[in-house]
């Protein structure tokens, strides 16, 4: 019969249940423990020795348990060596390898999650830094090549190559900011190859049609622009890539104001106080394959996107 059906049967039986001599010396130093002011004062005298285990005795006799004294004595004899207390294992390199293993499962969570930001972190590298950069030589041969493609005048296609020999010579020398500066120029110069579009004067109702500027170095003059817009043959609105002439930057504008001499534009202020409309609204005509327009109205090409 095992142990549990032995137990159930004596519990029917309205007897206590035989311990295991192990077991009952185990809940002997328990309850020795559970009074451990008492007990390290009896352990410490040979005689109170004695009286301690008779109280012993008598403890289990009332639970109606009999103790052999052999259990008494090995359960004291345990607990004075310390054989059912728990010793930590000294701190040596065995153990601390010990201890990772076993929390192996949280520590690869921790190292799992760095390893994913590593990855993430070199991935954005790599597809925002790295590869663009790599990717410079082969796209400085692409759009020159597409640029030349669309190219229609000599002046153009200067203009192409010495976009394209300013990367060239960039790369060469490992600067990498220029070559995308040159590479960003032979862009715009495609786009603007690819266009066709008349220049015309905006005339809009709250859209200015001209501005003036005075030089900070020369307050007495005055810079006249006439503004503009490109509209291509479908009548629609175009953004094209514009050189601002005060901030030496290149942006893409649907308006932008062209430098006038003082009697063009007064001529287009006078057509436009005449009765609102002004009918001599065509200032240019920029054919595809070409990157000027062709103006009609006297200006120098330089130009303003603010104002």
């Amino acid at each position: 019969m095992s142990d549990t059906a032995a137990i159930q049967t004596g519990g029917a039986a309205g007897t206590k249940p035989p311990l295991d001599d192990m077991m009952l010396a185990m809940d002997v130093v328990d309850t020795l423990r559970r009074r451990e002011r008492i007990a390290n004062n009896e352990l410490d005298d040979q005689g109170r020795e004695e009286d301690l285990k008779e109280r012993l005795r008598k403890i289990y006799a009332d639970q109606g348990l009999e103790v052999p004294d052999r259990v008494i004595e090995q359960a004291v004899a345990a607990l004075k060596e310390g054989r059912f207390t728990y010793q930590p294992p000294p701190h040596t390199l065995g153990t601390r390898l010990a201890r990772l293993y076993v929390r192996r499962g949280a520590a690869g969570k921790w190292l799992g999650g760095l390893a994913l930001v590593g990855v993430l972190l070199f991935g954005l590298h790599h597809v925002f830094i790295a590869a663009p950069a790599a990717a410079i030589p082969q796209d400085l041969a692409r759009v020159h090549t597409e640029a030349l493609g669309l190219a229609k005048t000599d002046q153009a296609r200067a203009t192409i190559e010495r976009y394209f020999n300013a990367g060239q010579a960039a790369l060469r020398n490992g600067d990498k900011a220029r070559a995308k500066a040159a590479l960003a120029e032979l862009e715009s110069a495609r786009v603007t190859l690819g266009q066709e579009y008349l220049v015309r004067i905006v005339n809009r109702q709250g859209v200015q049609s001209g501005v003036f500027r005075i030089p900070d170095i020369n307050t007495g003059a005055r810079n006249y622009y006439v503004v503009v817009e490109a509209v291509d043959p479908s009548g629609r609105v175009l953004k094209v890539p514009i050189a601002n002439e005060e901030t030496r930057t290149t942006e893409a504008v649907d308006r932008w104001a062209l430098r006038a001499d003082q009697r063009t534009f007064e001529a287009v202020k006078r057509d436009k106080q005449d009765d609102g409309i002004i009918e001599q609204d065509r200032f240019g005509y920029k054919p595809r394959g070409e990157l000027v327009p062709r103006y009609e109205m006297k200006t120098t090409g330089g130009a303003i996107t603010k104002w």
